[in-house]
């Protein structure tokens, strides 16, 4: 079954690319039809043949083609190039005798005359058939190959425009732009001095070249001053140049003449630097042309003399446009009629304004012509039955198959006509439009015209031609610009105008520069002079002229402006430059003209059938667009630009109508280039497929909208300020009345001219709703169900809504603006704002205040941004985004019945409506113009959010005077998040809740003593610091933990100083009223001291113990800040005094001071310990008769210090508060505690989502479950209360997270870095295990049935295992270790190490020695039976190794049993039986295994299993094991065998 085709495609495959000939001379002058099976998208022409790319990228050619032996092809009939066939080809071009073809690869075919290098094939004076030319650039490194997007050919030279938008060239001659002295040029070449520049196209003349560069603003943004005067001699640029930019003195001798190169070897048509003519041309171009092409050559051309080369011979031929021949191109929608002529006629197009064909039969008046500056031949005089058509001589298309111009319209056109002599040249551009019946002045005043009609072959004339107060000539000589690159700009002399912004950068650009380069004998390359240019340079003429296409006949060049304006220069000899007037001949209709193509004798136009569908709809969106840029262009010109330069505007404006017009100009110019670039985009979008998708006004249609609701916003804002009456002053406007008429198209003379000038400026609103007609008129060329005829609908449905949009905000500004001028006064005054709308008014007294007195003046005014009250003289402003209106339901009392209630933020009243009928319609104003701020539509129920976000500067309320908030509000009070900002520079940006600050922020607070601010980050009640924060002071100081109404109590950290600085600490610790209260740890790391114990206001008060960086040890009683009383000190040598202190550390009184080696001392001790001791007492020494025996005073450390359970009171009391507990909670409380905890979980995820990964949100949401279970816990459920509170441990958001993690950190304070005292090993063990105590308890109330410390789990009745039927012990150190130790195991090792120092060293020593011995050796010495091999019970050692990578007892307690399973296994398989050994005989197979698993600090990890295993492992199997291990590492250490 065969697809259905749209109607669209149906009709584009008949009606599109029909292909109609002509030609001129003697030849047949009626329109022949090209037959072909395919629709023709592009065709080109050269001196005797054609070449026609077809649908489906096959080439075709017809005429005579000389390079394939004479063949002569019929054009009715063409002939397919079948070696392109496949090859996709996306365009192509005709020179005079060769042809190109680009495919949609980027790949080039060349074909034809190639005997001056034009084909790019080395070595071939003829290519017959399309070969492959190797685009390669060789410069890079691998060499890369270019894609190119266009060629265009000329007589002896070829052009490539590639995918970077750079210019390649190949062939013979000056046109080349190639710094080169030998030609031909056989392979492609980069045109280096266009590098670095975004070339949009490039067309080849005879012996010259054109191109079309993009500007960038950018590039003239670095101005530079030339200073040096040297000139050359050839083209009088300076020969150095002295660039003084900025800081920097730049000299720049590399000075390169254009006209200066030695051309060796040259070939025809190459420039030399001999400024004579040759009397005769080296070699023929034609020397392989056949005597017929030879023959028409002689006809078509007359001998010129090259300025600086060889004469030019007779056989020059024009590729595109032709040496007498300039054809412009259709695409605007109207139809268009073309007829051939003989000899000395010429071709007339008649083109109406709208799809009518018409000629134009108004006249033009009469023209003064005293312009005596312009030289004689830019006049002539015009017949008195000229009726304003284009006329044209021997017609020949434009490869770039654009538009020239003719006007008859109602203003002054800028014109530049030559004489009666057709034959002179034009060096500069000249506009190719002309008035008739006078003699052309260049115009400087405005004309008026009855007729509107207009004439051109591609609608170029539309009802206004802009820019006609402007002449379009260079002057006569103009300096020639040297080579202009990124980053490097001559200075040049050009008006200080502002350069355009594209506003779609997607769209063609406007913005563009016009590069000629080659010969200029005719004044074809537009410089002013007829010099030739042997590399690109700019024509400055047209830099802002909007060029967007241009082509080149042999001897003349044209430029198409987005204003739908003809630029020529060049050659006249046959009126190509289209200033002539010559008779016409009778049109004949050939449909919509989409491209227009010439050469020789030949001419081809391209059209479109369809008069009444799709095509149609597509035409006359293209002639809205050109007719719509014209006008905006026309006005710009005569209105905007004007009054911009005038200074008498600024001061009748004042300052800021005059910014308010200043933007106007800006929007108006903006949406003015906008149009211009899409009227460009489409006349390309009707040459390519035409699908929809690609309508700019559908992909772009944001950029549209946006633009036009800015315009259409700047007008209305300064229409409401009055800009438009007062530039209607004389000083401004002036005698320009009539023009302000003219433009506004205003039929009736008694509209004042107020009236006139606000409907021009509004004028283009309209336009968007032709876009929406025409965007309807195309969908209805489409099925309803198809894609198209969706997005054209939506699209039309957008531009419809824009439309009724910007008329409704012109009416709102009209009736703004009369307000004002109605109630104008020094009151009103102070309220008019540009954005300011007026909705509603009392002045009928329709609202009043309520309890307002008896002679008080109520004039309430509702704008769409603020609610004013106005009194007498003053008036108070009530702006909508803080206003909350209400109606009162309570009607018991007649004075509410009609009553509304306005709520702001600091105030409260009661307003009364005249009848229901006001209060609804007040109520419902009120309550939309709020929505319509909150949410920036107009059109809503009216219905605003009680809850908002907005911004208030409050004035009354004492506290937050003057303060301005920006976030959240609820009914008239900050309620959520937000930002409050006071004067004195105090910034709190944070959570409030009903006006005050509540929940977490951070405030900034200036302290203007130290010119520095302090910083607070947390929580928040009712105003003040209450909950969890960080302080940071501008002393330097700061303080993270507990607040309670602005001052610090409870667990906190207080940090002073720098870690280098004179006076740096840390304190944590407990806090109450502002005061260190209860235990703390102060690191003093100036002193190099770290005391832990008791204070009382802010003083070491009680138990504590102090540890200093020299490794003395001090515990005792402290009072007012010192120790005194009975105290312990011991040095780092083990050597103790323990006795009475006084002032601080100085022993004085009874006691006793113990030795290392076990000697003491009793008695009295005075004295400082680093000064020296007097000692009055015994001296006693162990007996020697006994070395066993020791006598010792020693006691153990930690006696004095405080008790771990009166550690971290304070940590533990805020985590049961945090669980809604004051205390240690009772069991009944666990569900409110369970309510907490979720509170708090979904309140962190809700504050801080950035702060949380995906995988931390899914955490939180688990633990928000409460896990449930129905009897008693059982193994599995043990199990799963274990993995929750693994899961809570291990987020800080979880109030028992939040006290893991501070029990770390506190941890890690006291026992790391002076803390690391080998002395403080009990006390940190013990502080784990109180740890362990207190969070159980915690676990037990939040799970009541859990048993307690000990208590037994029953199996489960499914588990089969041993250990489930036996049960679980539960115990805190198995539930809580592996979740707490991990994080303390770094200081805590730390400490075992340290006291384990001595006993490691021996042991160590001892492994060392035993393990030089061998295997076998070491197991005899042991007393173990040899083995057979070598390396044995190598996994039992690897597996015992693995005890330093775990962390907590159990874990180390496993990896022992796996090495005694390990070591089993390896002894059955040597023994070869099935029986099990005892623990004493295993013990030196054991002792092996340890002695080759070389483990460090072996005795600190045995001791750290021994002080934190579980109880109720010592005495079973895993505690055997361990005492065997114990056991090993103590026989290591008292081995004294060698």
């Amino acid at each position: 079954m065969e697809e259905q085709k749209s109607p669209v495609k149906e009709e584009s495959s008949r009606e599109r690319g029909l292909l109609h000939l002509w030609r001129g001379y003697c030849s047949s002058v009626t329109p022949e039809r090209v037959l072909l099976s395919r629709p023709v998208l592009q065709a080109a022409l050269g001196i005797s043949h054609g070449i026609l790319l077809a649908e489906g990228g096959l080439v075709y050619s017809f005429g005579d083609l000389t390079w394939r032996q004479g063949l002569r092809v019929p054009p009715t009939y063409p002939l397919l190039e079948s070696v392109l066939s496949g090859q996709c080809v996306s365009s192509v071009a005709a020179g005079s005798f060769h042809c190109g073809a680009v495919t949609q690869e980027g790949a080039v075919y060349m074909w034809g005359e190639n005997s001056s290098g034009q084909c790019g094939l080395s070595e071939r004076g003829l290519v017959p058939d399309p070969s492959l030319v190797g685009m390669v650039d060789s410069e890079t490194v691998p060499p890369q190959i270019i894609r190119i997007l266009e060629v265009t050919c000329g007589e002896q030279h070829t052009l490539a425009l590639s995918a970077q938008h750079e210019v390649w060239a190949w062939g013979s001659g000056c046109q080349l732009g190639l710094v080169n002295s030998v030609f031909p040029v056989w392979r492609p070449q980069k045109v280096e001095h266009l590098a670095g520049r975004h070339v949009v196209q490039v067309a080849c003349g005879g012996y010259h070249s054109l191109a079309v560069v993009r500007h960038f603003p950018g590039q003239d943004s670095q101005f530079t001053r030339l200073t040096a005067t040297e000139k050359c001699d050839q083209c009088n640029q300076l020969l150095f140049s002295v660039v003084d930019k900025e800081d920097r003195v730049i000299i720049n001798d590399s000075h390169y003449c254009p006209l200066g190169i030695e051309l060796a070897d040259s070939k025809p048509g190459s420039c030399s630097r001999s400024r004579q003519a040759s009397p005769a041309r080296q070699a023929s171009p034609a020397r392989h042309a056949s005597p017929s092409r030879q023959a028409s050559l002689a006809q078509r051309h007359r001998a010129s003399a090259c300025p600086l080369s060889q004469a030019v011979s007779p056989d020059l031929a024009n590729q595109t446009a032709g040496d007498s021949l300039t054809l412009a191109n259709h695409s605007s929608g109207d139809l268009l009629t073309l007829v051939s002529h003989v000899p000395g006629q010429y071709l007339n197009c008649d083109l109406p304004d709208q799809d009518q064909p018409s000629t134009l039969t108004s006249r033009l008046p009469p023209q003064p012509t005293d312009d005596t500056t312009v030289e004689s031949s830019l006049s002539c005089s015009l017949p008195e039955n000229y009726t304003g058509a284009l006329v044209m001589k021997h017609t020949l298309a434009l490869t770039g198959r654009f538009a020239a111009a003719a006007s008859a319209s109602p203003s002054t056109s800028s014109l530049c006509v030559p004489a009666a002599g057709l034959c002179e040249a034009r060096s500069g551009p000249v506009m190719a439009y002309r008035k008739t019946n006078q003699e052309v002045r260049l115009c400087t005043e405005e004309d008026s015209f009855q007729g509107k009609k207009c004439s051109s072959l591609t609608d170029i004339l539309l009802e206004e031609i802009t820019e006609r107060n402007r002449r379009h000539s260079l002057p006569p000589l103009l300096s020639h610009a040297s080579p202009e690159l990124p980053g490097r700009r001559t200075a040049r002399s050009r008006p200080n105008v502002p350069r355009k912004e594209e506003v779609v950068e997607s769209l063609p650009s406007l913005n563009t520069e016009v590069w000629s380069w080659g010969r200029g004998q005719e004044g074809q390359l537009g410089h002013g002079d007829q010099l030739p240019r042997l590399q690109p340079f700019c024509i400055e003429s047209l830099n802002r002229e909007e060029v967007v296409k241009v082509a080149a006949g042999t001897h003349h060049s044209l430029a198409l402006t987005a204003q739908c304006q003809v630029f020529s220069w060049g050659s006249n000899r046959s009126g190509q430059l289209g200033h002539m007037n010559s008779p016409t001949t009778m049109p004949q209709k050939m449909g919509y003209i989409s491209s227009v193509y010439g050469g020789g004798q030949s001419c081809l136009a391209q059209a479109d059938l369809n008069v009444m569908g799709f095509i149609s709809a597509l035409h006359e969106l293209a002639a809205a667009d050109r007719k719509f840029y014209c006008r905006l262009r026309d006005v710009k010109k005569r209105v905007v630009r004007p009054l911009l330069k005038k200074e008498s505007v600024c001061t009748v404006l004042g300052t800021t109508s005059t910014l308010l017009f200043q933007s106007l100009a800006s929007s108006y110019s903006r949406l003015c280039h906008l149009t211009g670039q899409h009227s460009v985009s489409l006349t390309a979008f009707l040459r390519t497929d035409r699908d929809v998708k690609g309508l700019v006004i559908l992909k772009q249609a944001n950029t549209f909208l946006d633009l036009y609701q800015e315009y259409c916003g700047s007008v209305g804002n300064f229409l409401v300020m009055g800009g438009f009456q007062a530039l209607m002053k004389p000083s401004c406007f002036g005698k320009k009345l009539e023009v302000l008429r003219q433009l506004s198209e205003s039929s009736e003379d008694k509209v004042p001219p107020f009236d006139l000038l606000v409907a021009l400026f509004y004028s283009p609103i309209q336009h968007v709703r032709e876009y929406g007609r025409l965007l309807l008129k195309l969908a209805t060329c489409f099925d309803v169900s198809t894609v198209e005829y969706l997005r054209l609908q939506e699209g039309c449905s957008r531009y419809e809504a824009l439309s009724l949009s910007l008329r409704r905000k012109r009416k709102e500004a009209e009736t703004t603006n009369q307000f004002w001028r109605t109630y104008s006064g020094k009151t009103t005054d102070v309220l008019r704002k540009p954005q300011r709308r007026l909705v509603y008014e009392s002045s009928n007294k329709s609202l009043t205040l309520q309890n307002a007195g008896r002679f008080s003046v109520n004039w309430f005014i509702l704008f769409n941004d603020a609610l004013i009250h106005a009194q007498f003289s003053s008036h108070h402003v009530y702006f909508l985004a803080t206003l909350w209106v209400e109606p009162i339901t309570d009607i018991t009392a007649s004075s509410n019945l009609y009553g509304i209630k306005v709520t702001t933020p600091e105030e409260s009243f009661t307003l009364l409506a005249s009848s229901a009928q006001e209060k609804a319609k007040w109520l419902r104003a009120i309550n939309q113009a709020v929505e319509a701020v909150l949410t920036g539509e107009g059109n809503g129920p009216g219905v605003p959010a009680v809850s908002r976000t907005a911004f208030y500067v409050f004035y009354k309320d004492l506290r937050l005077k003057d303060a301005s908030y920006s976030g959240r509000w609820l009914s008239g009070k900050p309620h959520g998040k937000g930002t409050m900002k006071w004067p004195d520079g105090r910034k709190f940006t944070g959570t409030f809740k009903q006006g005050l600050e509540d929940g977490y922020g951070d405030c900034i607070m200036p302290n203007k003593l130290l010119n520095k601010s302090d910083l607070y980050r947390g929580h928040w009640r009712d105003g003040k610091m209450h909950g969890f924060g960080t302080y940071k002071y501008a002393t330097g100081q700061v303080y993270e933990g507990s607040f309670h109404e602005n001052i610090r109590q409870g667990h906190g950290m207080l940090s002073s100083g720098k870690l280098i600085g004179s006076s740096s600490s840390v304190f944590v610790g407990q806090w109450l009223q502002d005061k260190k209260m209860g235990y703390g740890v102060l690191d003093d790391i100036t002193r190099g001291e770290k005391y832990m114990g008791l204070w009382v206001d802010d003083q070491r008060q009680g138990s504590g113990v102090v540890v200093t960086q020299f490794g003395l040890y001090y515990e005792g009683t402290f009072s007012n800040n010192k120790m005194m009383g009975t105290g312990l000190l011991v040095s780092d040598d083990d050597t103790a005094f323990e006795g009475e202190f006084s002032d601080d550390w100085t022993p004085n009184g009874q006691g006793t001071l113990s030795m290392s080696n076990g000697d003491f001392i009793e008695g009295q001790f005075n004295g400082e310990w680093s000064s020296g001791l007097k000692i009055m007492g015994t001296y006693m020494k162990p007996n020697l008769s006994e070395p066993g025996k020791k006598i010792s005073a020693w006691v153990e450390v930690g006696r004095l210090s405080v008790s771990p359970e009166q550690k971290w009171k304070a940590v533990f009391s805020e985590c049961w508060s945090r669980l809604g507990c004051e205390d240690p909670g009772k069991p009944e409380e666990s569900m409110r505690a369970w309510d907490n905890i979720a509170v708090t979980l979904t309140t962190g995820r809700r504050d801080s989502p950035e702060l949380l990964s995906r995988s931390q949100s899914r955490v939180l949401e688990k633990l928000e479950v409460i896990p449930q279970h129905t009897g008693p816990i059982t193994a599995g459920r043990y199990e799963v209360i274990r993995r929750y509170l693994t899961k809570a441990c291990e987020t800080p958001l979880h109030p028992l997270g939040g006290l893991v993690e501070t029990l770390v950190t506190v941890y890690r304070m006291t026992y790391i870095g002076v803390g690391s005292n080998r002395r403080l090993l009990r006390q940190a063990v013990e502080e784990i295990k109180s740890y362990l105590r207190r969070i159980f308890q915690l676990v037990r109330f939040l799970f009541p049935d859990l048993p307690d410390e000990g208590g037994v789990i029953h199996a489960d009745h499914k588990g089969s295992s041993e250990t489930n039927q036996q049960g679980l012990v539960v115990s805190s150190s198995t539930l809580l270790l592996p979740v707490l130790l991990p994080r303390l195991y770094p200081p805590l090792f730390t400490l075992y190490a340290l006291d384990k120092e001595r006993e490691e060293e021996v042991y160590w020593d001892c492994v060392l020695r035993l393990n030089k011995q061998p295997d076998l050796g070491l197991l005899a010495f042991l007393g173990v039976l040899p083995s057979t091999k070598d390396a044995c019970f190598a996994s039992a050692v690897e597996t015992l190794q693995q005890i330093s990578t775990t962390f907590t007892p159990s874990d180390k307690l496993q990896v022992i049993q796996r090495t005694f399973e390990e070591l089993t296994q390896e002894v059955q398989a040597l023994l070869e039986g099935n029986f099990l050994l005892s623990m004493d005989d295993l013990l030196p197979l054991f002792l092996y295994v340890v002695l080759r698993a070389r483990m460090k600090n072996l005795a600190a990890e045995v001791s750290l299993i021994e002080d934190l295993m579980d109880p109720s492992l010592q005495h079973g199997e895993l505690g055997h094991m361990f005492t065997t291990l114990k056991a090993c590492c103590f026989q290591i250490q008292q081995e004294k065998t060698t």
